[in-house]
């Protein structure tokens, strides 16, 4: 091989090793857990948190961190029955361990000085993704010196546990005339109600670019369809389309209107990727070294030709289910979606701009290498694509039978 074709293979090589490098295979769908938190300020001037935890990690983690044995069966037997009263039961009978283990992860401060909490009510049931939750309100109060100078700290579930691979908490907050939203996990465990609203979209922006380089299958899906776009046209027409399809779901989630189980997106994104990958696997198999020939008319930079066109169809589709993969991130719900949406839409900011990152960075040591090796980029092109088919196939079985 000369060392013409040789040194943009390499590089190419090395940007695609690079990129899955970033990616945590553990943060795919399925490993993570979110907590929902909603801050107001109570009737008496105590601080109000409402709390949405995930029923079945809740038992688990709040009894083996209190060696209550008790809980986690009666928790367990209810969970497994699906009886919502029976849940709420079992948590109300073990209170002390299931709210120590809660205030214990989980804080308030005010200049400076720790909030001291009070459960308030008993707990609740609810469901978020078609998931069993448990709801449990606290009363905080706070020094007086304190107010409007209010901090949320949450470690709850972390990966320490074993139990999830990492936890996010979703805050929403009305407090003292400041509203607004705030993403934490393990690397920013908090954040202050009086933060500015530069601060807020850096944190979404952080969480938008974040899921997608800690999201496996997003990644091996625009790897595909990098690897399956024959001119810049056409990768710039497919990425324009992802986007404007999942940024339609986001929307439609954001007002309530659309509700998938995730049981059901989740299969249809991996297949997704195997359908992408396999388009240019079957494109090659076909036309051979013509399969990068983009047969358009002349005079139109933007034109494709009619396999080009199926395919900006089928990625745009394939952008619909992803935007429910992305707004499933954050568990939208149309009860407080419209408080969330200036941050969901600064959280698919991040996204796109990984996105058009990895493209700007893939895309061009793609062309150089076709300029100099038509066969050498084909050859490269089919082997990405065959992996990340073969992956999305594997992932597609695994999550339709729940291995």
């Amino acid at each position: 091989m000369s060392p013409r074709v040789r040194r943009p293979l390499l590089a190419l090589a090395a940007a695609v090793l690079i990129l899955l490098g970033l990616v945590r295979p553990a943060a795919a769908h399925g490993f993570t857990s979110t907590v929902y938190a909603h801050v107001t300020t109570g009737g008496d001037g105590s601080l109000r948190t409402e709390l949405e935890l995930e029923y079945d990690l809740f038992v688990v983690s709040a009894a083996d961190a209190g060696s209550d044995d008790p809980l986690f069966r009666a928790g367990t037997d209810a969970f497994e029955a699906g009886d919502a009263e029976a849940q709420a039961a079992a948590l109300d009978a073990h209170r002390t361990a299931a709210v120590r283990y809660v205030t214990e992860r989980f804080s308030v401060t005010a200049g400076g000085t720790t909030c001291e909490p009070a459960p308030s009510g008993a707990f609740r049931t609810g469901r978020e993704e078609d998931v069993p939750y448990a709801l449990l309100a606290l009363d905080w109060t706070c020094p007086e010196h304190g107010t409007g100078e209010y901090e949320v700290h949450s470690d709850l579930f972390p990966e320490s546990e074993g139990y999830v691979k990492g936890t996010k908490t979703i805050v929403t907050y009305a407090v003292d005339g400041h509203t607004g939203s705030a993403a934490l996990d393990a690397g920013h465990p908090s954040f202050s109600i009086s933060q500015s609203w530069t601060q807020r979209f850096w944190e979404f922006f952080r969480l938008g670019a974040e899921h997608l380089l800690t999201g496996t299958d997003h990644i091996l899906f625009l790897l595909a369809l990098i690897a399956g776009s024959r001119r810049p046209r056409e990768v710039v027409l497919a990425a324009t389309g992802f986007t404007l399809a999942h940024s339609v779901t986001f929307l439609l989630a954001a007002l309530g209107l659309v509700d998938v189980p995730a049981g059901l997106v989740e299969p249809v994104i991996a297949l997704s990727i195997a359908v992408v990958a396999g388009w240019h696997l079957w494109r090659i198999r076909g036309r051979g070294t013509q399969a990068t020939d983009l047969r358009a008319p002349d005079g139109n930079r933007f034109a494709l030709d009619r396999a080009g066109w199926t395919r900006l169809c089928v990625v745009f589709c394939f952008g619909l289910v992803h935007g429910l993969g992305f707004a499933g991130a954050l568990g939208i719900e149309a009860a407080w979606s419209w408080t969330l949406l200036w941050s969901l839409l600064v959280f698919n900011i991040g996204i796109e701009t990984v996105q058009l990152a990895v493209i700007a960075v893939l895309f061009p040591l793609l062309l150089l290498l076709g300029r100099r090796s038509p066969k050498a980029a084909l050859w490269a092109t089919g082997a990405l694509s065959a992996g990340v088919a073969a992956m999305g196939l594997v992932w597609f079985a695994q999550r339709v039978t729940g291995a």
